[in-house]
């Protein structure tokens, strides 16, 4: 047996703006995708009956739901090819947190598998094998910090400062489509051109038009957005939702300021543990990250 590991890596919307809907409930979106450090692995043994399966649960999705089966389904079909694989996953990316764990997972297992079965496609092709599986799906295939717009298809490529993030993720998991569904959600904000954004290329740019539903409805995710941006180590820095939520971040030009942020929070945390003190939001997830230029398997795919 040949077990080959490969990275998943979460990614951060800089903005979310949601510019209107299509006739067929599909939203439209402008928005920065930007790749991070916190990473899922996946583990694939390739296999020559056909067979494909997975190693490990996912808690709370069944196997007909899994994104990681039914992307090896797509490329299977999409080819011909007679190889399966059983697929492990290693979970670091919260689930409903709005880092994109479930599409970066679903985007490794096709451009692995697209190397490991020797299927040949190119980034083009398993792209569009990509957008059925979910909006967010293609941009982690296309492998580059990018412009979205559309329902997150249609990319570009952008050129985004080294910056490091702290990354926190409150007591709460996000369902996306609760929130796109919602009725106070605004759909109508105003485009804007790429080279608007790129004269502040940061998360200080524009707002992510989903936070004041998730806000509303998990008022958890609105207390550790407030409780963060008035800590002292965090003063001055914006605290923003990625994508449909809950997670929470804080942009920082050096990632020592986010290991710093990091560690005051942690101690804040384990010293409010010991109390039992009701004053601050729990945390299931608080660390520091880097910003990648790339998806770290952009080069596997040849074309």
């Amino acid at each position: 047996m040949t077990l080959y590991d490969v990275p998943a890596p979460a990614k951060l919307n800089l903005f979310l703006h949601v510019v209107g809907r299509r006739a067929d409930g599909y939203h439209l979106l402008q928005t920065a995708f930007r790749f991070i450090d916190l990473c899922d692995t996946l583990h694939f043994d390739v296999r020559a009956d056909g067979v494909i399966s997975r190693a490990t649960e996912l808690p709370g999705v069944p196997e007909e739901q899994d994104l990681t089966l039914r992307a090896a389904h797509a490329l299977q079909r999409a080819t011909g090819t007679k190889q399966g694989v059983q697929i492990g996953l290693e979970k670091r990316i919260p689930q409903g947190g709005g880092l994109g764990g479930g599409s970066s997972d679903a985007a490794s297992v096709l451009i692995a598998l697209n190397k490991l079965w020797n299927t040949g496609l190119s980034r083009r092709e398993l792209m569009e094998l990509a957008l059925p599986l979910g909006a967010d799906v293609p941009v982690f295939v296309f492998g580059q910090s990018a412009f979205a717009q559309g329902v997150g298809e249609d990319l570009t490529a952008v050129t985004l400062p080294d910056r490091a993030y702290l990354v926190a993720q409150p007591d709460a998991s996000v369902p996306t489509p609760q929130i796109f569904s919602a009725p106070d959600l605004t759909r109508d904000s105003s485009s804007i051109t790429i080279a608007v954004f790129l004269a502040s290329p940061t998360s200080r740019f524009g707002r992510n038009d989903l936070e004041p539903v998730v806000y509303r409805l998990y008022p958890e995710v609105l207390g550790a957005s407030r409780w963060l941006a008035e800590q002292e180590v965090l003063r001055g820095t914006p605290v923003r939702m990625s994508g449909s939520g809950a997670c929470l971040f804080a942009e920082f030009s050096e990632l020592s300021e986010a290991v710093l942020a990091e560690a005051e929070i942690s101690a804040i945390m384990r010293g409010a543990d010991k109390t039992f003190s009701q004053t601050h939001p729990r945390f299931r997830l608080v660390q520091a990250c880097t910003g990648l230029a790339e998806h770290p398997l952009r080069n596997w795919i040849a074309r």
